[in-house]
């Protein structure tokens, strides 16, 4: 596989993002992907992702992106909030930059919930962010392209 990666790894919450990691990894290396073709990235906390995200596609460094991260609901309104602005901003920036990113960010209540879905019982979010940027890929290169001005 040829396409570039990059995956973009939140710190915060690292027991369960980097299982998310390996997840991803894992689903990439399956569908034939090869660690030269890609980057990946640690930032503090998983709002910082659209900040990379424009970076990184300003630099001709990536062509398609998987973010991941993990927050949980705790006591106060930070968690819609931060967890509102993450996938906005990915959105965002993924607009502004036209490049594909899947979105890896687990919203839970509890730990444990976190790690049923970084491998656990409900499989890896990971792998199904890294599955669904592939996907993606291969769409945007089955579309016609557009005609130069």
């Amino acid at each position: 596989m040829g396409r570039r990666f990059a995956i973009a790894v939140a710190r915060f919450n690292e027991l369960v993002t980097r299982e998310l990691l390996q997840g991803a990894l894992a689903g990439l290396h399956a569908h034939g992907w090869r660690r030269r073709t890609s980057t990946w990235c640690g930032f503090r906390g998983r709002s910082s992702c659209p900040w990379w995200l424009g970076g990184s596609r300003r630099r001709g460094r990536s062509t398609r992106v998987i973010c991941l991260g993990r927050g949980d609901r705790g006591e106060t309104a930070h968690f819609e909030l931060v967890a509102g602005e993450a996938a906005a901003g990915i959105r965002e920036a993924a607009e502004a930059t036209g490049v594909p990113v899947t979105f890896g960010v687990l919203t839970t209540e509890t730990l444990e919930q976190a790690l049923d879905r970084a491998g656990g019982k409900h499989g890896n979010k990971g792998w199904d962010a890294a599955t669904a940027a592939i996907e993606m890929a291969s769409l945007l290169e089955q579309l016609p392209k557009e005609a130069e001005p």
